[in-house]
């Protein structure tokens, strides 16, 4: 089990002005403030890309990809060159290059990996998105730029793997680290955290599955992980503040091929850069 002394970062905190306009609307209509809380979920937040990115962004051929199912263009990153290609999915918020060190230590063994901005993310299109559309960019992207002997997914990014993998994308390993479970629980600590009535939760659910066509709840990760026949590692940190670790061990429970390795200590996106965390992730995905 892989330990860090150092106190891993907290979730992000909802800004003060969010959750007042919240709890207004709510107290005027519950549909006002169940539309105003939908917003928010699929809205990510841009961030600029760290200094410890710069290398692989500047190094990294960027092209950029029309996604014909959502009308959305995305920027695709490709680092390195070989035959043998990885594909790296990152999480909400992040970015095509933010799981680097990953990317570096493949690259040195002798493998490329294409990873992407997902669409309101990074350098891509759009304001808002969802899974399914993360799903959709990693199919149009095994079109292209496969086949893929393994990927690596972070937070939303290996649901979003797991979802793919369930819906036929051909893999021969995978790799999910920080990832997110059951959907009715992602949707309830989301409504929590604005401090919102509970019953908006449930209403969120029905406004996306009008809106979408589709049972949320369909998505979640351990139901994608009954399905699933290739080896899987799961990697989750015992301390992380966004992920319950719990997820993880779920999610382990449900797979058919599936490892398991829990770490101290790093939260939710230190455990990205970690060498322990990496190694092991080099380790299996050459087995």
């Amino acid at each position: 089990m892989t330990k860090n002394t150092k106190k891993p970062a907290q979730s992000l905190k909802i800004p003060k002005a969010i959750i007042v306009t919240g709890k207004l609307l709510s107290f005027i209509s519950l549909n006002l403030a169940t539309r105003f809380a939908a917003r928010l979920f699929t809205t990510p937040i841009r961030h600029r890309i760290p200094r410890r990115e710069v290398e692989m962004d500047t190094g990294s051929r960027q092209t950029l990809l029309q996604i014909p199912q959502i009308d959305k263009n995305i920027v695709v990153y490709e680092f390195g060159e070989s035959e043998r290609k990885i594909l790296l999915v990152h999480g909400w918020s992040g970015r095509g290059t933010q799981l680097v060190r990953i990317a570096e230590a493949l690259l040195k063994e002798g493998y490329a990996t294409v990873s992407f901005d997902a669409p309101a993310h990074g350098k891509s299109s759009g304001k808002t998105t969802l899974m399914p559309e993360f799903i959709v960019c990693i199919e149009e992207i095994n079109k292209l730029y496969g086949p893929f002997e393994t990927a690596v997914g972070h937070s939303l990014g290996g649901m979003s793997l797991l979802n793919a993998v369930r819906k036929g994308f051909p893999l021969s390993r995978l790799v999910i680290i920080g990832s997110g479970d059951v959907i009715k629980d992602i949707m309830d600590h989301f409504i929590m955290a604005l401090q919102l009535d509970g019953r908006i939760s449930e209403m969120m659910r029905i406004y996306f599955e009008k809106k979408f066509g589709e049972t949320m709840e369909s998505y979640s990760s351990y139901l994608a992980a009954q399905t699933i026949d290739i080896p899987v590692l799961v990697i989750h940190d015992n301390d992380d503040a966004d992920v319950d670790v719990k997820c993880g061990i779920h999610i382990h429970k449900h797979l058919k091929k599936g490892e398991l390795k829990i770490t101290r200590g790093l939260g939710h996106r230190k455990i990205l850069g970690d060498r322990e965390v990496i190694e092991n992730i080099v380790e299996f995905i050459k087995r």
